[in-house]
């Protein structure tokens, strides 16, 4: 049992790594490190399972600093705890360019971050599917191999965000009673008090939504230690309400928004040297402090070695399961199974739209890929993500593949990217191609960390029809494909479908959208080919009878619109061809020669995609004609649409004609 005396001294060397880092720095808020010191010394020398020596230990407990502009509470940690690549160069280096102390928690970054962290909730929407996962891989591999808890620390702005909202009902509602979050309730945010904009009553507000909640004295070890082992002891999510002083110790700033998000200045901390009796200089531990931290670190070390005798001792067919779904590689036989698919589409040609298809692809998937976790945001009968063998999973039944996100794009974006961390699943999710506006952040930062997460969106073009401008997508994929490292895939039929499903399962390092349609398509791939052409990004799929004078590149349901336009443009005596692009992003890899070759030299380039421009021009230039959407679009059927709006094959060829006389 640590001596409170001792207590308060670890609890410093946060609070002093803090503010000296941030102060070298000129930038950052040390205010949360110094207010949140002793919950996170509780946290980390009685309760959490980790090894610094171990870092991606599968059983470990996550602990995630939801509120990330406080990351240097979380490098101190991993500093004293003795994670090795978190060396004290690191935090003297604090948000310099080229280190691993970002201004906010990077995952990939250091050993330890188990999320990125910059956008206030994201952490804590994060956090709900890592404690999902925790209990879907608990219920396949049993309590021997996966029983950890997770451990959130949120600021006033993750409550106020409103994808918290999302995150705690969906939550509550899970009863995921191995969620434990710390609310650092000091009522400061950037601009003040928390009063200027908020009077919310937190604890009443979880409390509805399904959790435990209680208020406690944050800067009490023992209370913040009884909360805990209450909270372990729950059959809900607990959120535990700490109150804390901002910036606390620093004699002026403290308790203020001046402790927020700039450094304290030489004055004030020496005031906070003298306040908490801490003669040593910056960036210097003493060395009895740094060996009980050292000791702190490794006492997750028998509970580690215990759990690989556990794993060691398993049933051998098990323990490969288990350790294949974490080294996130996808079965052997995967390659076999989607090949097999393809020969079965091509022969039977389906026509049905490619939502329909993508239902079809993960009903084969998900019977090979048992890690696949799916779910939608209450349009599971629209987004088509349920199979058979992927039913509900409940707060009773953990050992299901189906969420029931409910009305919550947001909340289920980052819940996905939750699942994806968590290790050994790889989760999709699905809702309407506009709603993707909602579920954006959390694409975006999927993207920055380098995950595969996989946004399943339908409806994605005004081919959804009667639903109106409000509903139908115009200018979302020129906005996704705009987000570095996401493969955005608009398959033109059921056998694209299926090779760009086969393109995001094996995208362990790029999270990927598949824009699906609602209106059927012919299949256009009608002869076996064993190489997935989709992952080129674009490739030829009708060839010009003679030399090209026309090149019409096309993406999902305007393939079937781009050749019935090369038909009416080869029977004038144009030859015409056709390029599916189901992916500019994969296309841009290429080769320089592929891309020139696929491009290829016909005078005339044109584009169709029922969307914006926005994007096109580095294939058909500048002066290329496209034929798409400039505005918004409009109620009526798809059969009315599409006419009205100028995208059918007869216009794509008068437009192609009518350049080409010009010419």
């Amino acid at each position: 049992m640590t001596s409170r005396e001792q207590h308060d001294r670890m609890a410093n060397a946060i609070r002093f790594l803090s503010m000296d880092a941030v102060e070298k720095a000129n930038s950052g808020h040390p205010g949360l490190p110094m207010g949140c010191a002793d919950i996170a010394t509780v946290l980390f020398t009685r309760f959490l399972k980790y090894d610094p020596k171990a870092p991606h230990w599968a059983d470990r407990d996550r602990f995630i600093l939801s509120a990330g502009h406080g990351s240097m509470l979380l490098y101190s940690l991993l500093h004293l705890t003795g994670y090795e690549d978190m060396t004290i160069d690191q935090i003297k280096h604090f948000r310099q360019l080229g280190s691993k102390t970002a201004g906010h928690p990077e995952y990939g970054h250091a050993t330890g971050i188990e999320t990125t962290t910059g956008p206030l909730g994201q952490g804590l929407a994060n956090s709900v599917g890592f404690a999902l996962g925790e209990r879907i891989m608990n219920a396949a591999f049993g309590n021997d191999l996966v029983d950890h808890y997770t451990y959130v620390l949120a600021g006033d702005g993750c409550l106020m965000e409103g994808v918290s909202q999302e995150a705690i009902a969906l939550a509550g509602h899970l009863k995921l009673n191995k969620l434990i979050v710390f609310w650092d309730n000091n009522d400061i945010s950037i601009d003040g008090p928390v009063s200027l904009s908020d009077n919310t009553d937190q604890v009443a507000r979880f409390q509805a939504s399904g959790w435990n909640a209680s208020h406690i004295d944050g800067t009490d070890p023992e209370a913040i230690a009884y909360a805990i082992e209450a909270a372990r002891h729950s059959d809900k999510p607990t959120m535990i309400a700490c109150k804390t002083t901002i910036g606390f110790g620093a004699p002026t700033k403290a308790g203020t928004n001046k402790a927020h998000g700039s450094p304290l200045g030489a004055d004030e901390i020496a005031g906070a040297r003298k306040f908490f009796n801490w003669d040593s200089p910056p960036f210097e531990i003493p060395a009895d402090i740094l060996d009980a931290w050292r000791t702190a670190g490794k006492a997750g070390v028998k509970a580690r070695t215990d759990w690989e005798g556990h794993l060691a001792k398993a049933d051998a067919k098990l323990k490969a399961e288990f350790e294949r779904r974490l080294s996130g590689k996808l079965p052997s036989n995967f390659d076999a199974v989607i090949a097999d698919y393809k020969k079965k589409l091509s022969a039977d040609k389906p026509k049905v739209a490619t939502r329909k298809s993508s239902e079809m692809a993960l009903e084969v998937i998900n019977g090979a890929v048992p890690e696949t976790i799916g779910g939608s945001a209450d349009l599971t009968g629209s987004n088509n993500t349920k199979t058979s063998q992927t039913k509900n999973i409940t707060s009773d039944d953990y050992g299901q593949r189906y969420v029931h996100y409910g009305i919550r794009e947001h909340g289920m974006a980052a819940a996905i990217n939750g699942l994806t961390l968590h290790g050994g699943l790889i989760a999709y999710g699905g809702t309407f191609m506009c709603f993707s506006d909602y579920a954006r952040p959390s694409m975006r930062l999927a993207s920055l960390m380098g995950i595969r997460s996989i946004f399943v969106m339908t409806h994605d073009s005004i081919g959804l029809g009667e639903d109106g401008p409000t509903h139908q997508p115009v200018e979302h994929l020129a906005a996704l494909r705009a987000i570095p490292n996401h493969n955005v895939f608009r398959p033109a039929d059921a056998v694209e479908t299926a090779e760009c499903w086969q393109i995001a399962l094996e995208s362990e390092k790029t999270p990927s959208t598949l824009a699906l349609t609602r209106q059927n398509l012919p299949t256009v791939r009608n002869e076996f080919v064993a190489k997935n052409l989709s992952s080129q990004g674009a490739y030829e799929l009708a060839a010009a009878s003679g030399e090209a004078a026309v090149t019409i590149f096309a993406t999902g349901s305007e393939v079937e619109i781009a050749l019935g336009a090369r038909d009416l443009l080869e029977k004038h005596g144009h030859p015409t061809r056709v390029v599916s692009v189901p992916c500019f992003e994969l296309f841009d890899q290429q080769s320089d020669d592929y891309r020139k070759k696929t491009i290829g030299n016909a005078p005339i380039k044109m584009a169709i995609e029922a969307g914006i421009r926005q994007g096109w021009d580095h294939l058909i230039g500048s002066d290329g004609i496209f034929v798409g959407m400039t505005g918004f679009g409009a109620s009526g059927t798809i059969e009315q649409l599409y006419p009205h709006f100028g995208i059918t094959a007869e216009a794509a060829a008068k437009a192609a004609e009518t350049r080409l006389h010009a010419k």
